[in-house]
C-alpha cells in the first residue's frame, strides 16, 4: 500500500496521573469520581484531554491535577512512566495516554475540582486486589506506577523523604514495607541500610524511650542514588499491606 492510499487513524492524546502518598503507614493513591459519561460515578485517576496541539504533555497532567483534584501541584515532581493505547481501553473512540507518576510525603486532603465528582486517597492494597472496581484501565495503570515507585525505593533515597529529619531505623523500615508491602526482618533491613554507602548518617542524639537502650536516631545523607541498592526480597508483593 502506497502513501497516497493512506489514512492517517483518529487517535485523542490523554494525560493519566498516578499520585501516590503514605498515611498511616500505608500507601494511597490518589483517585476521583467520575462526574461525566464513561463511567459516570465510578472512580478513576485523575487526567484527561490534552486541550489543543500546542500543549504540553506535562502542562496538561499539571492543569488535569489541578482541576480535577484541586491540588498544588508546584512541588510535586511528575514522572512519565508508560503510554497506554490498547484499542478500546476508552468507549469514546481510539485514545493513546502518557502517564505520569509522582510519589511524596505529606499530601494534602483532595478537593473536588470542576471536572470531578469527587476525589480522595483510597489504600493501594485495596486497588491492586480489586476490591475497588475503576473506570478504563486505570488499574492497571495504578499497578504498574507501583511498580514503579518500590523500584524506585530500591535505588534512590526517596524513603527517606517521608521520615521526619531525624529518624530511627525502624522508621525507616516501615516506609519500606509500606511502600513495597511486605514485612522485614529488622537484621537484614538494618545490614542493608548500612551496606549502602552515604544512605543515611548518624544524627547527633538518640531517642529516649521509657525502657531499655535508647534508640539510634540517623539522618538522610547526601547520597541520591543508592549502591548497592536496596533490593526487595523475593517474598510476594502485598503480604502486609492485605492485613487488616
Amino acid at each position: 500500500m502506497t502513501d497516497d492510499h493512506w489514512t492517517p487513524p483518529t487517535v485523542m492524546l490523554a494525560v493519566d496521573l498516578v499520585i501516590l502518598t503514605l498515611r498511616d503507614s500505608r500507601m494511597h493513591v490518589l483517585l476521583v469520581e467520575r462526574g461525566v459519561e464513561p463511567y459516570k460515578g465510578a472512580w478513576a485517576l485523575p487526567g484527561g484531554f490534552l486541550r489543543h496541539a500546542e500543549e504540553d504533555l506535562t502542562a496538561a497532567a499539571h492543569r488535569e491535577l489541578a482541576e480535577e483534584a484541586a491540588m498544588d501541584v508546584e512541588t510535586l515532581h511528575l514522572e512519565h512512566f508508560g503510554v497506554y493505547g490498547t484499542p478500546g481501553r476508552d468507549p469514546r473512540g481510539r485514545v493513546v495516554s502518557v502517564a505520569y507518576l509522582a510519589i511524596a510525603p505529606g499530601l494534602p486532603e483532595p478537593t473536588a475540582g470542576t471536572d470531578a465528582a469527587g476525589a480522595r486517597w483510597q489504600r493501594t492494597d485495596q486497588v491492586l486486589c480489586g476490591e475497588l472496581a475503576l473506570a478504563f484501565d486505570h488499574q492497571r495503570v495504578i499497578e504498574d506506577g507501583v511498580e514503579r515507585a518500590r523500584a524506585k525505593l530500591e535505588r534512590s533515597s526517596l524513603a527517606t523523604a517521608f521520615c521526619a529529619p531525624t529518624f530511627t531505623i525502624t522508621d525507616l523500615q516501615r516506609v519500606y514495607e509500606a511502600v513495597w508491602g511486605i514485612s522485614l526482618d529488622p537484621r537484614n533491613f538494618y545490614r542493608k541500610v548500612q551496606k549502602s554507602s552515604g544512605f543515611i548518617v548518624a544524627a547527633d542524639t538518640d531517642h529516649k524511650i521509657t525502657t531499655g537502650r535508647p534508640a539510634r536516631l540517623f539522618k538522610a545523607g547526601a547520597r541520591k542514588d543508592l549502591y548497592p541498592p536496596m533490593v526487595r526480597p523475593t517474598e510476594s508483593p502485598d503480604t502486609k499491606g492485605s492485613e487488616g
